[in-house]
């Protein structure tokens, strides 16, 4: 992902690019005005979910934001089943639990805590301040 990453940025000036352990950012405390997941959250497993929540509050400066961004579970019941046996078939069990959770999980780490639909409405984005 970081070489897709290096093609996407290389344009652009002041970009960088680390590698590093979702629990264990290299990061001083309040850093970065915002702090970004797309579609990857729900891999994190056990105890570095919590580790990652507790790290991005950190590295957020007090009026940061953390947005997440994941599927959505669609209305429609049709595509809702069959949404959620395309998740057990590929092996992400953990993202139905986690896609059920998410609200929950997030309000113990950030005091507001809000979901903004795409306007495909496949996705949405989690828009988590402190």
């Amino acid at each position: 992902m970081l070489n897709a990453a290096r093609n996407k940025t290389r344009k652009f000036k002041g970009v960088y690019l680390v590698e590093a352990d979702a629990g264990v950012l290299p990061f001083p405390s309040h850093t970065f005005d915002a702090v970004t997941c797309s579609h990857a959250f729900y891999e994190l497993k056990g105890e570095t979910e919590a580790k990652a929540l507790e790290e991005i509050v950190r590295v957020l400066k007090p009026h940061g934001v953390f947005l997440m961004m994941e599927h959505d579970v669609p209305r429609n019941r049709l595509v809702r089943v069959l949404f959620y046996v395309r998740l057990t078939l590929v092996g992400t069990g953990r993202a139905i639990v986690f896609l059920r959770q998410e609200q929950e999980l997030l309000e113990r780490y950030f005091g507001v805590v809000e979901k903004i639909v795409t306007p495909a409405g496949r996705s949405k984005i989690m828009r988590c301040r402190k």
